[in-house]
C-alpha cells in the first residue's frame, strides 16, 4: 500500500509539472532580453512588456475582453440558475419538451451557429458593438443542464421549511437555493469566463473596428505583424498578459469548488 501511494503521488507530481512547465517557460522567456527560444545569456528585463504596450493598444483590448467576459459570465449565471431551478423544482406544462430542446443545443457545434448569429446581429444593427460580443454567450444549454442537475439534489425538507417560514418562490430561490448552489455557480462562472475570454472566431467575425477588438484578436494581430524574424520575447509577454485574468478568476473562486455542501444541512 505504501509503494502504491508513492507511485500515485509521483504520477500526480509529474502530471502537474508537465502542465505547469510550458507556462513557466513562457513567463521566463517573456522576461528575457534575448528574443529567441533559448535560455543562453538570460538577463532579466521588462523591455518585452514595454514593447508590447507601445506596439498595439493592449490596454484597450484588455478592457474590451474584460467587459465582455464579465457581462457574459454574469448573464450566463443569472439565466442558467433561473432556468435550471425552474426545470428542477417547478412543474409546468411542456417542461420536459423545453428542457429536451435545451439539451439538443448542446450537441450542435458552435461553428454551425456563427453565420445565422452574424445575420441576426446585422439585422439588429449590433455588429461591431459590445452587445454582439456579449449576447450570444449569455444563453447556453450546458449552464442550464448543469444547474438543473445541481438543483435536483436539493432536499425537499429545506423547501418545506422555507414555505412554512413564509417564503415565496423567488425568496426561496435567492435566499436558499442560490447560496447553497455556490459551488456549481462558481464552476459555471469559471468555465464561462475562460470561454469568453479566450473566444477568437466570434469576435473576429462580428467586430470591424480596432476599438472593439478583444485581447485574443490583439495577440493574433501582434503575431501577424512580424515579417522576417519573430520577436519571441514580445510575443510571450503578450501571452502572459492574456493569461493573467483567467488565473486570477480561478484563484478567487477555487474555494467554492467543493462538494457535498448540503451534507449535514438537514437531519433525516
Amino acid at each position: 500500500m505504501k509503494l502504491k501511494k508513492i507511485l500515485l503521488h509521483t504520477i500526480l507530481i509529474l502530471t502537474a509539472v508537465g502542465m505547469l512547465l510550458p507556462f513557466a517557460v513562457m513567463v521566463i522567456l517573456s522576461l528575457s532580453n534575448d528574443n529567441s527560444l533559448s535560455f543562453n545569456g538570460f538577463k532579466f528585463t521588462l523591455l518585452n512588456y514595454h514593447n508590447v504596450f507601445n506596439s498595439i493598444p493592449v490596454t484597450k483590448y484588455f478592457i474590451n475582453s474584460l467587459i465582455v467576459a464579465i457581462f457574459t459570465t454574469a448573464g450566463q449565471i443569472l439565466f442558467s440558475t433561473l432556468a435550471g431551478y425552474a426545470f428542477a423544482r417547478m412543474n409546468f406544462k411542456g417542461r420536459d419538451i423545453i428542457f429536451f430542446i435545451f439539451l439538443i443545443t448542446m450537441f450542435i457545434p458552435p461553428q454551425v451557429n456563427i453565420v445565422p448569429l452574424f445575420f441576426l446581429m446585422r439585422e439588429l444593427h449590433l455588429v461591431d458593438t459590445y452587445q454582439a460580443l456579449i449576447l450570444p454567450g449569455i444563453f447556453g444549454g450546458f449552464g442550464v443542464f448543469m444547474m438543473r442537475q445541481y438543483f435536483l439534489g436539493f432536499s425537499k425538507e429545506l423547501e418545506d421549511a422555507a414555505t412554512i417560514d413564509g417564503c415565496n418562490r423567488f425568496q426561496m430561490f435567492f435566499k436558499i437555493a442560490m447560496p447553497l448552489a455556490l459551488p456549481a455557480v462558481a464552476t459555471l462562472a469559471i468555465f464561462t469566463f475562460i470561454t469568453s475570454w479566450n473566444s477568437f472566431i466570434w469576435p473576429l467575425i462580428v467586430t470591424n473596428s480596432e476599438s472593439m477588438r478583444t485581447l485574443p484578436l490583439g495577440l493574433a494581430i501582434f503575431k501577424g505583424s512580424y515579417r522576417e524574424i519573430t520577436m519571441w520575447g514580445d510575443l510571450f509577454a503578450c501571452s502572459v498578459v492574456c493569461a493573467i485574468p483567467t488565473i486570477i478568476i480561478f484563484l478567487l473562486e477555487k474555494k467554492y469548488l467543493i462538494n457535498d455542501i448540503l451534507k449535514g444541512a438537514v437531519k433525516e
